[in-house]
């Protein structure tokens, strides 16, 4: 399938929502920026007005369990305000895994007429690894680090891209999904490998794809990003349909298989732990 038929989604019921409300992609004009402080204390206090969704300290039996209630929240239809500023987010491990590094950049939207995108700011937070790795919860491993990197931002986006699952998981809550719940935003969960589901071959060119189905649900897309390269594999986070998702993500690709913001996050978040990010007029590093 190519691209230009996004709107023409097979009709299997994306993680139980039948039809996509649907909205072309927003292209507005930026709105003027804030004082870093009092952003941040908007952010932390809109955080603390809001109940936490439950605590990060829990078995693995009793996470799996919460993820099954979590999923029921997860809404799958365009609850979409006018986009001005875009996050990738990326998780890396530093010191063994015994420290969760949360790189969050913010680009905004639309890109400039040569298809640049700008860095309006990047962090990135770092704290101690809450669980090991097991598979099917590394939201549990990775979402506290990325929450503390958003208290952190000056600038609020209004859609959110994580290298990771979104519905395209087990139980329909990825990271992606986690995060998005959490934070009450729309994401998008952009993903280098398959955690469940099958799928046929999409074509070759860029903009093929075919769908990701498990249990007769289609929970994604394995999207060729970039010709005759490894697809990626999209599903809706949170506040998303699936074919809102694909157009978003094939909107921000650069030169590259992954969507600028996550392959943005990615590089910062990959860096050594001397390195201060990468240069940009208003890119900054977060917690040491």
């Amino acid at each position: 399938m190519a691209l230009l038929a996004v709107e023409a989604l097979p009709q299997v019921p994306v993680g139980g929502v039948d039809q996509c409300q649907h909205r072309p992609l927003g292209r507005s004009s930026r709105g003027k920026s804030r004082s870093l402080t009092r952003v941040q204390a908007m952010n932390q206090e809109a955080r603390m007005s809001k109940p936490p969704l439950h605590d990060w300290d829990l078995a693995p039996k009793a996470a799996i369990e919460l993820q099954k209630h979590l999923a029921s929240g997860v809404e799958l239809e365009d609850r979409l305000d006018t986009v001005r500023h875009i996050a990738g987010v990326d998780i890396g491990f530093e010191a063994g895994g015994e420290i969760t590094r949360a790189a969050v950049v913010v680009l905004a939207w639309p890109p400039s007429g040569s298809g640049e995108f700008e860095v309006v700011e990047q962090v990135v937070h770092r704290e101690p690894t809450r669980m090991p790795y097991i598979p099917g919860l590394l939201s549990f491993r990775e979402v506290p680090a990325a929450l503390a990197a958003f208290d952190e931002l000056s600038t609020t986006p209004q859609l959110v891209m994580v290298d990771g699952q979104g519905i395209a998981h087990l139980r329909r809550f990825g990271v992606a999904s986690h995060l998005g719940l959490w934070l009450d935003l729309p994401t998008i969960g952009i993903a280098k490998s398959r955690l469940c589901g099958r799928h046929a071959e999409p074509g070759n060119e860029r903009g093929d794809w075919v769908p990701l189905v498990h249990n007769d649900e289609t929970i994604g897309a394995v999207l060729r990003s970039r010709a005759q390269v490894n697809p990626v594999f999209v599903s809706p986070g949170h506040r998303l349909c699936l074919s809102s998702a694909l157009e978003w993500v094939v909107a921000c690709l650069g030169r590259t298989k992954l969507p600028e913001p996550t392959r943005l996050a990615d590089r910062l978040a990959s860096q050594k732990a001397s390195q201060k990010g990468f240069d940009g007029p208003r890119g900054r590093s977060g917690s040491p």
